[in-house]
């Protein structure tokens, strides 16, 4: 079977969480993208769609140092379905991406890139923990507009002039 691989650009909507399981360095967080689509002659927003994304070893310490909340990133990895049962027993499921590569999404600002020595790490199972993170989604996560800003209504908004 094959992975399957996407690229996605969005925004930051959680706090980036880190780990050192093992001496492992692993970071998740959650990724909002919503789509500008043209309806009737107006733009509007589409569905937000928001992914888990889960980093490892050099890039989870770069992400940790490098990423907040907020900020517009590209992402790319690999994507999973995670389908599980919520605690209230109700079946959930979650966009996961095992990110190879995240940055930040220079169409939105501007960023600064400074090289890191890569520190040496062990190679230990932590599926559990990550399972886990994966599975901490936060209340407050619901649609965003194309600029990354909470959205109240699901009602249309005109596209800005260029």
């Amino acid at each position: 079977m094959s992975d399957t691989y996407v690229t996605l650009h969005g925004w930051v909507g959680s706090e980036v969480t880190f780990r050192d399981p093992n001496g492992i360095s692993v970071v998740n967080l959650r990724v909002a993208s919503t789509p500008r689509l043209k309806k009737d002659g107006k733009w509007v927003d589409g569905e937000t769609t928001w992914y888990s994304v889960t980093a490892w070893r050099s890039l989870a310490d770069n992400v940790r140092g490098s990423v907040k909340k907020g900020d517009a990133v590209i992402v790319h990895g690999r994507l999973r379905t995670e389908v599980w049962t919520r605690e209230d027993g109700q079946p959930s499921s979650t966009l996961q991406i095992e990110a190879s590569l995240v940055g930040h999404d220079l169409t939105r600002g501007t960023s600064i890139f400074l090289r890191t020595p890569k520190p040496e790490r062990a190679d230990t199972d932590v599926e559990q923990e990550v399972d886990q993170m994966i599975r901490e989604v936060p209340d407050d996560l619901g649609p965003v507009d194309s600029w990354g800003n909470p959205r109240e209504d699901q009602s249309s908004v005109e596209e800005p002039a260029a």
